[in-house]
């Protein structure tokens, strides 16, 4: 993570992060680092996700989806377990969605990330959950965009990277 160099001190409208998930690739995709970071606002939270090592965005041919961007949720599970094979991150479990939504409006649905030269840096803002709720499940980067309507989970391929998020304070 060298553009940003962020770190666990960033404040955003006087706010510390209260939680976060440091990203790490599959055995697929070992370059893939970064944070999210979870501010308490408003009624719900402010999500700040920064990563680096993203694979080059490859265009949809025929029938086979694109390489980004990349869908970006949050997982139920508290793990994100084992990283080799061609199904890493199986223990994450499905996406976080306390209150039995269809897809896309699970809590843990977030906007897709579009790289540049790998890099990736957002920050949103959702009422769907706050920091608080989502401690202790995991954070998802998925190689193909969410297609925002497939049932339960959007289609968004295999999972690229994942980060457990910890409570900071």
């Amino acid at each position: 993570m060298e553009r940003g160099k962020r770190n666990s001190n960033d404040t955003f409208f006087g706010e510390t992060p209260v939680a976060r998930a440091i990203l790490k690739g599959s055995a697929l995709n070992p370059e893939i680092t970064g944070v999210v970071q979870f501010y308490p606002y408003r009624e719900g939270a402010l999500v700040v996700v920064e990563v680096s090592g993203l694979p080059e965005h490859i265009p949809a041919i025929l029938d086979k989806p694109p390489v980004g961007p990349f869908g970006f949720h949050i997982h139920e599970g508290g793990t994100c377990g084992v990283t080799t094979g061609d199904q890493p991150f199986q223990t994450a479990g499905a996406h976080y969605n306390p209150t039995n939504q269809h897809h896309p409006q699970h809590a843990g649905d977030l906007p897709v990330l579009f790289s540049n030269d790998g890099y990736a840096w957002m920050a949103v803002y959702t009422n769907r959950f706050h920091p608080s709720q989502v401690i202790g499940r995991t954070v998802m980067i998925h190689q193909n965009p969410d297609d925002f309507r497939s049932q339960p989970a959007g289609n968004s391929g295999v999972r690229i990277a994942c980060g457990v998020i910890e409570r900071l304070k």
